[in-house]
């Protein structure tokens, strides 16, 4: 079914609005997905902060060059939906990968993040990085050890030089 220029240069607009809002894309093959399928992992995706479209490839090919980003040709053939990584590229990663895993028709293709074409197993290796909280609660455990350290020590530091001039005051007392 063809489309209007109006609504060529809409979709264009659209999708240069959300790769202006995305940190990563997740490109995905959909053939023979039920719609009820495709609503599903549209769900997960916005759980994980992004969006998923089906998008005409070259549409969103012209939107990407406009963006100023790599266009994998390669993967932009045949039905395409690209995942738009808002905030957590890689739990968005990971709900992809997960459903692609139970899904029949849906396959990873690859993706784009800042100005590098990822292949699929890149993809699949940034969907087993831990999620943004995560990271955020190691990195202050991380950061929050050693003042601990730094406190026991001062504390036991202190501890000793009341204990002496208790022992001290004692023995004086004596």
């Amino acid at each position: 079914m063809a489309i209007t220029k109006k609504r060529r240069a809409e979709l264009v607009q659209h999708y240069g609005e959300l790769l202006k809002k995305s940190e990563a894309l997740i490109i995905t093959s959909y053939t023979g997905l039920p719609v009820k399928g495709i609503e599903t992992l549209r769900r997960k995706v916005r759980e994980s902060s992004g969006e998923f479209h089906v998008v005409k490839n070259t549409l969103a090919a012209i939107a990407m060059k406009q963006a100023g980003l790599p266009v994998p040709e390669d993967m932009m053939v045949g039905s395409t939906a690209i995942g738009f990584a808002f905030a957590d590229v890689p739990a968005v990663a990971k709900a992809i990968s997960d459903f692609t895993k139970d899904s029949e028709f849906v396959k990873l293709k690859g993706g784009v993040m800042g100005n590098k074409v990822l292949n699929a197993k890149q993809v699949g290796a940034l969907a087993s990085l831990p999620p943004l909280p995560v990271v955020r609660a190691q990195l202050l455990g991380l950061i929050n050890t050693p003042a601990t350290r730094l406190v026991g020590t001062v504390a036991s530091g202190v501890r000793q030089v009341v204990n002496v001039v208790k022992a001290y005051s004692e023995k004086s007392e004596q």
